[in-house]
């Protein structure tokens, strides 16, 4: 897991994802065969993640917590644009059990659970997109955009 800068998770977004604006959290699923039990790697935005905490009520520290179940859930193989909410409950689940705040997908699907930033927008973050192997995933990205 890598937690590091926004200049960073942009060139990271832009390299496997074409996308050249910063993002909170990366996954990047492991290629298939490499190494047995590696499900892959994450990256994450400290800048975003402690922007995103402030106006949810949450330290900057339970935000990277949080990035960091969601991307986990993506390298586990759930992908909450197309699982019918599994992923949803999932990840509900955990955080209560873990005693974190609001996660991810609930700020996408109940905006009134707080607002966060994604770069310089003032946007709730995307959804996660769909995974591809050796390929990372964004909020944050698989090389995804895991959120």
């Amino acid at each position: 897991m890598l937690v590091t800068s926004s200049r960073e998770l942009k060139g990271l977004n832009r390299r496997f994802r074409g996308k050249n604006k910063p993002t909170d959290v990366l996954s990047f699923p492991a290629i298939p065969g490499l190494m047995r039990g590696f499900a892959g790697d994450v990256a994450i935005s400290a800048e975003i993640a402690a922007r995103n905490a402030r106006p949810l009520g949450h330290t900057a520290a339970e935000e990277i917590r949080i990035l960091t179940l969601h991307a986990v859930l993506h390298l586990a193989g759930y992908d909450h644009e197309q699982d019918n909410g599994e992923m949803a409950r999932k990840e509900a689940r955990l955080r209560k059990s873990l005693g974190l705040p609001v996660g991810l997908i609930e700020r996408k699907e109940r905006p009134d659970r707080g607002k966060v930033l994604m770069g310089k927008s003032k946007s709730p973050p995307n959804g996660a997109r769909s995974r591809r192997p050796a390929k990372p995933t964004g909020s944050g990205s698989r090389a995804t955009r895991t959120s």
